[in-house]
């Protein structure tokens, strides 16, 4: 079976239910995109999660929550001095804020076992993480896994990136830029506006030249629920396409991003060209945002059109 590999922190989740108590739930940026992944697949793909735990009592809900939800777990490995990582979250109009506790998350030494990531990277077929997945990584932990994520694509297997900036992860800007260019991915997918904060990108096309300049072969920005643009090699005369897209407010935007990702790293993996990907992504992400948290029943999520590649 093929197996999509995604690589990051899996964090517990609190979010506000009714009066003063809170709900508890389990989410990490690239845990939600695995999970959208895994919805939209068909079932004769593996869609595994890399991560490391720590010997607290979540720990081990976590990881069967991962398993009761067909997220393959063979990759992850605990440490026993560590804990997860935990978030809280609160809405204001649809929109989020978080207060995070990370700092003794075990995922923090989840590329430190070489043998265990070696492994890994030789079962997958893709393999996707995110800016915050090197963000809470040590710079030899950057390396290595930069370095499999660069043989996982020499030897034809899809590699995708969201740079997913998160400012506070890191110990300077200079440092956040320096490794977040540096990650050797064909697939970036970042967010416009946090692009244009960091780089001081002036537009879109100016994040897809940016990032095609670095090496990619395909850059999705994302923008807020606007314009999705895209660009790809052979796709629109090799320029950047501007795709116009469906508007809702969203009544919880977590996990939208990541949603997006799932759904495109999922389109692109059964056929579907750039353009039609993102336009499928964008409705994934559109089902997301119409709910509570950023992650919503595997069962509930719409599948994607049929592709050309399918027919």
């Amino acid at each position: 079976m093929p197996e999509l590999l995604s690589i990051g922190e899996a964090m517990v989740e609190l979010s506000q239910a009714e009066g003063a108590l809170w709900r508890l739930g389990f989410a990490g940026d690239t845990l939600n995109t695995a999970w959208y992944a895994r919805a939209l697949l068909p079932s004769d793909w593996t869609v595994a999660y890399l991560t490391r735990l720590g010997a607290d009592p979540f720990s081990p809900r976590l990881l069967r929550f991962l398993e009761d939800n067909g997220l393959a777990t063979h990759h992850i490995t605990q440490d026993p001095t560590r804990s997860v990582g935990l978030y809280a979250i609160e809405l204001h109009e649809g929109e989020r804020s978080f207060a995070y506790w990370r700092g003794q998350s075990a995922a923090r030494g989840l590329a430190g076992d070489t043998a265990a990531l070696e492994r890994a990277f030789a079962a997958a077929d893709a393999g996707y993480l995110s800016g915050i997945t090197l963000a809470i990584l040590p710079p030899e932990g950057r390396a290595a896994l930069a370095g499999r994520m660069a043989a996982l694509r020499a030897r034809g297997g899809l590699t995708a990136f969201d740079p997913n900036i998160r400012p506070t992860l890191w110990a300077s800007a200079d440092e956040m830029r320096t490794a977040l260019m540096a990650c050797p991915t064909a697939i970036v997918l970042p967010s416009f506006d946090d692009e244009a904060a960091l780089f001081g990108d002036a537009s879109p096309d100016a994040t897809v030249a940016r990032w095609r300049a670095a090496g990619a072969d395909e850059v999705v920005v994302k923008n807020g629920g606007g314009p999705v643009t895209v660009w790809a090699k052979g796709l629109n005369g090799d320029e950047p396409l501007t795709i116009a897209v469906a508007r809702m407010r969203p009544f919880d935007s977590t996990g939208a991003g990541d949603a997006f990702n799932g759904g495109y790293l999922a389109a692109r993996l059964t056929g579907h060209a750039p353009d039609a990907a993102a336009r499928a992504a964008h409705d994934v992400s559109l089902q997301v945002i119409a709910r509570p948290g950023a992650l919503m029943p595997m069962a509930d999520v719409a599948p994607l059109p049929v592709s050309d590649g399918q027919r």
